[in-house]
């Protein structure tokens, strides 16, 4: 069924205020989670001298801003919930943006690396082309884009007043390939669990230069 602008206005309110409702209570559950392996993914895969200049898109309250800082790069976020946007720039110090996700205004081949770790999962899949083809646009030729998603069978809907999507790695593979992208690694989280037990899709992604 396809979503009409009605549709969209109210995804994006619904799942802001759930976050924006919950954002002490948010902090204080993942705060501590450690994910500098999906931090290293990024890093590793972006060619040239750092520092680098990497979006946290969807940065929640900050904690990843942080870490890129303290690694010597120049970080920027993104975020949709206005009790998150507060939070990061006080807890890193970065600029922070405050964009719905679903209405993104970015600059051009301005950074070298794109970090979306849980957040693209929230764009409806009607959404997501045009979406991965803004962060496509706003990349130097050559950069990274990281993500990180729950993993799924392709479900939609809502889940606790927010709207997620839930993707297999087939579906993900041909969001981003489809909007320019070349894939080039992918694992699942946490690190060393059974399978069963890893709900996390992570996946790096380059930007081919012209």
């Amino acid at each position: 069924m396809k979503l009409n602008p009605q549709d969209l206005k109210k995804i994006a309110l619904l799942t802001l205020e759930h976050y924006n409702l919950r954002a002490e209570e948010f902090w204080k559950g993942t705060r501590h989670h450690n994910v500098s392996q999906n931090i290293e993914a990024l890093l590793q895969h972006i060619k040239g001298k750092p520092p680098f200049t990497i979006l946290d898109f969807g940065c929640g309250p900050g904690r990843d801003l942080k870490a890129f800082v303290e690694h010597g790069h120049n970080a920027i976020g993104l975020e949709g919930a206005e009790h998150f946007v507060t939070m990061a720039r006080a807890h890193s110090g970065c600029e922070v943006w405050r964009q719905d996700f679903l209405k993104l205004a970015l600059p051009e081949k301005h950074f070298d690396g794109v970090f979306a770790n849980a957040a693209l999962f929230h764009v409806p899949r009607q959404e997501l082309p045009r979406v991965l083809l803004e962060l496509h646009a706003t990349l130097k030729p050559g950069g990274v884009l990281f993500s990180s998603n729950p993993r799924g069978e392709n479900e939609e809907g809502w889940n606790s007043r927010r709207y997620c999507v839930f993707h297999d790695l087939e579906s993900w593979r041909r969001y981003a390939s489809a909007a320019g992208f070349v894939e080039l690694a992918h694992y699942y989280r946490p690190d060393g669990a059974p399978h069963e037990q890893q709900p996390w899709l992570a996946s790096v992604w380059r930007k081919l230069a012209p």
